[in-house]
């Protein structure tokens, strides 16, 4: 049975290549904003959009981060993060930067955006794993994920359960 699963991601750079993730199929993952619903709901300021992460985020079991060149460290991600393991759900990493772009370009690797990340004295970078293909071909990296994505979201919320 396909996992409900919210993702995390640095809109813009990494849209295309969250698409891809989404398109996978095993899983079920929140439906993307559009660009101009996106607009729409950042238009309407910080609590629009703490109101659509919160609404996108119920009745999910796990969120995925997708990482890009510079995910970590954004406002929203951090929270998207900290809210997931606050609500009791998994929460995994996976590395994107090796799948191209609508252009077919390729990313620079991003760092880890649990680092610095801490709720009630646990340090959510030494609890969450975070998963690099091992690959550079983009078919490859995307053919790791797809094989993996499964078994990675059980690990997560098997690791969330026992904090």
């Amino acid at each position: 049975m396909a996992r409900k699963v919210f993702f995390s991601f640095h809109y813009k750079p990494d849209n295309w290549r969250t698409s891809q993730v989404r398109n996978i199929g095993a899983i079920e993952g929140n439906k993307p904003a559009s660009d101009n619903k996106w607009e729409e709901v950042t238009d309407g300021g910080d609590e629009a959009i703490q109101k659509w992460i919160d609404d996108n985020m119920y009745g999910r079991k796990c969120t995925i981060v997708l990482i890009g060149e510079n995910t970590a460290g954004r406002k929203w991600i951090n929270y998207e993060i900290k809210k997931a393991w606050k609500d009791g759900k998994g929460v995994l990493g996976i590395h994107i930067h090796n799948l191209k772009n609508s252009l077919g370009e390729q990313a620079k690797k991003g760092n880890n955006p649990f680092i610095g990340i801490s709720i009630d004295g646990t340090t959510l970078s030494d609890k969450i794993k975070v998963y690099d293909p091992p690959y550079s071909t983009s078919t490859y990296v995307y053919d790791n994920i797809k094989e993996n994505i499964s078994d990675w979201i059980e690990k997560a919320i098997e690791i969330r359960n026992k904090y």
